[in-house]
């Protein structure tokens, strides 16, 4: 195991790949083949599974971690969070149980030998409803905060859901009761093994009243309203010092630029939509001044609003794992 600096932004390498894996990771991108014809991401008839096709290296594209697991059958990427670059590649997968501004890149892929990956969402709601309806119990390893998003490489186990999960779709008829079923058990597989703690770091984040939780929880909902950081550590009955320290470890952003980003990515969807300009969209997100909502702009993505809504209509994105902002 790999751990990364203070905020234990993790990559799990946890075996060696065995033939079953190979097997069903084989399997599982024969079928995602057949069942993805285009460049991007293909829904299905599971309602939480999308499937994933690039046949291109991309630049770094900027977006939004939500609440989801990704998995690599084909192909490679790079992950840019904080401060921390990881390389992932097939059988290792990406989960995010917050939302975190994040980017990535897909690395070498090709016509003749596209990326192909997996996503299956979920929400923390469901992520509780596992761990009290399992009964299980988590010792904390140490009194530290972890990231809400880490890398990992697959076992037996996950991958064998993961197939159980896509075979569905080759049968029409499967009960949605059966989709349901196979998430939880997924989720059930993310909780029981080595990076469980995460998993339920975040699902007491969410139960308690106050403290980091709750900060994010108000962000979240409230990107649009200004705040300060004595505001915020007030409401979260926390010292300024204990939040922002607290907050930037979960996170890798401090509260005021956590919040900043998700305005931007917010904005930046709704000038992909087409029925909202510049102007309209800076201020639908909080920001009184449109030069300032420029200039930051600019600093995040690399351009400025207009030039890169142009860019991205014209290019393929990197949308697997980096929504525009509808928080999954």
């Amino acid at each position: 195991m790999n751990i990364v600096g203070e905020r234990q932004i993790k990559y799990y390498h946890l075996y060696t790949e065995s033939p079953q894996s190979k097997m069903y990771l084989d399997q599982m991108l024969e079928i995602t083949k057949r069942i993805t014809l285009v460049e991007g991401r293909t829904k299905t008839i599971i309602p939480f599974l999308t499937t994933m096709r690039y046949s291109r290296q991309t630049s770094e594209i900027s977006g939004v971690l939500t609440p989801s697991i990704c998995l690599i059958l084909q192909g490679a990427k790079k992950l840019h969070l904080g401060h921390e670059v990881i390389d992932y590649h097939a059988g290792d997968y990406l989960v995010s149980v917050i939302d975190i501004p994040a980017s990535a890149e897909i690395i070498g892929a090709t016509k003749q030998s596209p990326y192909f990956g997996l996503r299956v969402e979920f929400t923390m709601e469901e992520i509780a409803s596992v761990v009290m309806e399992a009964g299980l119990d988590f010792k904390p390893r140490n009194k530290k905060l972890n990231t809400g998003a880490y890398v990992g490489t697959a076992d037996e186990g996950l991958v064998e859901t993961f197939y159980r999960l896509l075979k569905l779709i080759e049968k029409p008829d499967a009960n949605r009761y059966l989709y349901s079923l196979m998430k939880r058990e997924m989720i059930f597989r993310l909780l029981s093994g080595d990076s469980g703690h995460i998993f339920f770091q975040q699902v007491m984040m969410d139960q308690q009243d106050e403290g980091i939780g709750k900060a994010i929880a108000w962000i979240k909902e409230n990107y649009a309203q200004s705040i300060t950081i004595k505001e915020l550590a007030k409401l979260s009955n926390m010292s300024v010092s204990g939040l922002h320290h607290k907050f930037k470890t979960v996170t890798t952003l401090g509260p005021i630029q956590y919040q900043k980003q998700l305005r931007l990515y917010e904005a930046r969807r709704l000038m992909l939509g087409g029925a909202i300009h510049v102007t309209a969209a800076a201020m639908e997100v909080g920001y009184e001044n449109v030069s300032q909502f420029s200039r930051e702009y600019r600093r995040l993505f690399g351009s400025s609003p207009s030039k890169d809504i142009k860019a991205f209509r014209n290019s393929p994105g990197v949308e697997e794992k980096h929504s525009q902002k509808t928080h999954n």
